[in-house]
């Protein structure tokens, strides 16, 4: 009798204890299951916001060449400086404000002092970028960059570059018909599709 109950209480024992396991799996399964659908999704949400970051500061230098190549207009394109100052990426931000950024800066700064004759026109607003990168206070490099009021600014400055590019081509229609009007039009368009896509994902 005592064989039979104590055979009874192991048996009861261990289904209790394969019950207790299976049911600590299957919540290990759905933490594991839910863990790698929100790491997806952040991962996803990262990827969008970096990859149209990247986007958006090449399409801006991209600009600053054609204007200083071919594409002379009446249009502020200074104002593509503090553009890439809020939408450069992070590993490259990082970079030249590190010793690189503050060698090349530097350089500049004696070329334009020194040597005039030496510095040409079209390295103005590059140097100018240089050095707003180097010497911009942390408050302007770390808290607004990474902040919508970054983004705010992002998006005035393509949406005014926008229509003053509309208005020096003549119209709309006309922006995408002149010479190298294509490719300037896409360019500004996808300084405004960054902040707006941030804006989406955040």
């Amino acid at each position: 009798m005592r064989r039979i109950l104590q055979h009874y209480v192991d048996t009861k024992t261990d289904t209790v204890l394969y019950t207790l396991i299976d049911s600590d799996l299957n919540e290990l399964k759905l933490a594991a299951k839910k863990l790698l659908h929100d790491a997806t999704l952040v991962g996803g949400k990262a990827f969008g916001d970096s990859f149209f970051k990247w986007l958006a500061s090449f399409a801006a230098i991209y600009l600053l060449i054609l204007d200083s190549t071919n594409w002379r207009t009446n249009i502020l394109t200074a104002l593509l400086v503090p553009y890439i100052f809020f939408s450069f990426p992070e590993s490259l931000f990082s970079f030249l404000r590190g010793d690189v950024g503050k060698w090349i800066a530097f350089v500049a700064v004696v070329l334009r002092l020194f040597f005039p004759r030496h510095f040409p026109d079209w390295l103005e607003i590059p140097g100018s970028m240089i050095l707003i990168l180097i010497v911009a206070p942390d408050i302007f490099a770390q808290k607004l960059r990474n902040n919508w009021i970054g983004l705010v600014i992002d998006l005035f400055i393509g949406c005014y570059l926008l229509q003053e590019h509309i208005r020096a081509s003549g119209g709309f229609r006309n922006s995408f018909t002149q010479k190298h009007g294509i490719s300037n039009t896409l360019g500004i368009l996808l300084l405004i599709v960054y902040p707006i896509c941030a804006f989406i994902i955040h």
